[in-house]
């Protein structure tokens, strides 16, 4: 009896520890990884991480190749938002639904979307990346006669609104007051408007909205003003600091769409002094850009300990909660959110509570327009519209390019 006791001792244990593993591979595009693995491995001092980091263009290449072969696998890896729906899709991740069903009461609903595929979910996210329109506060009170983010918000109310009120920033300002840096900065407001995906049951779709896209950009390009400029250039950064000219005259910037990050990572570290003359709304529509999502090698052997990961990382209540006091970041997680919101006063926008405010934008984001094409189709879109701002091609001729396109390359009429 001794010895049957003893060996259904060691059977226990070794089912335990196989169970829970301790130690762990995970890969990462992101830094922000890292951060996050940082309060876990004091959470869970028994577990050795073995962490890697590799650059954004380089990851999915990385990847791939071991997911598919299930050789040098990672156990836990990070998505970035324009490829998660691409391993999403893929059939090589580990089904996370039960993670989801256990917390769904406390958690933000469009990032689950974005994870889901044929009504399981493969992926979870920590964050939430919801857009806002960010504008200066002087420029408001100087051509719309307040800066009050309740009073703005009824000029960019919807997309006839934003151009009516274009055409008002240039008439006011003789035409030296631009909405927008470049017609790039709609692209995903515009993208976030729409009802229906790209693609739908194996079809290509274009949204009545993305025709009033087009219309919005060829109105701002011929009619409303806006700077010549790319996103990421250098004039494009000069707006953010009041430094933008053209020729000899000094272009201002009313505003610029970011989501979450784009307050922390762009707008304030290029504004100068135009520091606190800031200020945020909805804008037109709901909208997201953005954010990271996690997800396992399905094939894995320490699937218990990956998705005990994953479902720590991505809603515990006590986590979350000192992570985004830590940080700032916009969570996912509806507890933590309540809890905190209220006491967020951010001097960068005159005081205003940004992280209520992008709270409230989140619950509007549809995720379930996410699709792994999206990238290349939207990419494919913006040529279209550059043809048709610049008179290179008429809307019906940029268009049926744009589907032979998308035939082409990703095989979808």
């Amino acid at each position: 009896m001794k010895k049957v006791l003893t060996l259904a001792s060691v059977l226990f244990v070794l089912i335990t520890v196989s169970l829970f593993a301790d130690d762990i591979t995970v890969w990462s595009f992101t830094d922000e990884v890292e951060g996050l693995l940082n309060y876990y491995r004091r959470a869970f001092p028994s577990v050795t991480i073995n962490y890697s980091l590799t650059p954004t263009e380089q990851f999915p290449s990385r990847l791939d190749p071991v997911l598919a072969s299930g050789r040098g696998a990672p156990d836990v890896f990070a998505l970035e938002s324009f490829f998660v729906r691409k391993y999403v899709e893929s059939g090589l991740l580990l089904d996370l639904t039960p993670i989801v069903e256990r917390n769904r009461h406390k958690l933000l609903q469009y990032p689950i979307d974005v994870g889901t595929y044929n009504g399981r979910v493969y992926a979870m996210s920590w964050q939430a990346c919801p857009g806002a329109f960010f504008y200066r506060r002087s420029l408001a009170r100087k051509y719309l006669g307040s800066d009050d983010p309740a009073v703005v918000q009824t000029y960019f109310t919807d997309f006839d609104r934003f151009l009516a009120t274009a055409k008002r920033l240039k008439d006011a300002s003789n035409g030296s007051c631009v909405v927008v840096p470049s017609l790039g900065d709609l692209q995903f407001p515009f993208y976030g408007a729409r009802s229906q995906p790209w693609v739908v049951n194996n079809r290509l779709v274009i949204d009545p909205v993305m025709d009033q896209y087009l219309e919005v950009c060829k109105t701002l390009h011929d009619n409303c003003g806006v700077a010549e400029l790319y996103q990421w250039s250098d004039g494009w950064f000069a707006g953010m600091r009041g430094e933008l000219r053209d020729g000899r005259t000094l272009l201002e910037v009313f505003g610029y769409f970011f989501p979450t990050w784009g307050l922390h990572y762009i707008l304030k570290p290029n504004c100068g002094n135009t520091a606190g003359d800031w200020a945020m709304i909805q804008g037109p529509v709901s909208w997201r850009w953005g954010g990271t999502w996690l997800g396992a090698y399905r094939g894995t052997r320490n699937s218990e300990r990956a998705i005990q990961m994953i479902e720590w990382l991505t809603t515990n209540d006590n986590f979350l909660r000192q992570y985004a006091t830590d940080t700032g970041d916009m969570v996912t997680n509806t507890n933590v959110i309540n809890s905190i919101q209220g006491n967020y006063r951010e001097p960068f926008l005159g005081g205003q509570n940004h992280y209520a405010e992008f709270a409230r934008m989140a619950t509007g984001v549809n995720g379930r327009l996410t699709q792994q094409y999206d990238d290349v189709i939207q990419n494919l879109f913006q040529e279209a519209i550059t043809a048709y701002v610049n008179g290179e091609k008429s809307k019906a001729q940029a268009l049926a390019d744009f589907r032979r396109q998308v035939s082409s390359q990703v095989g979808i009429n």
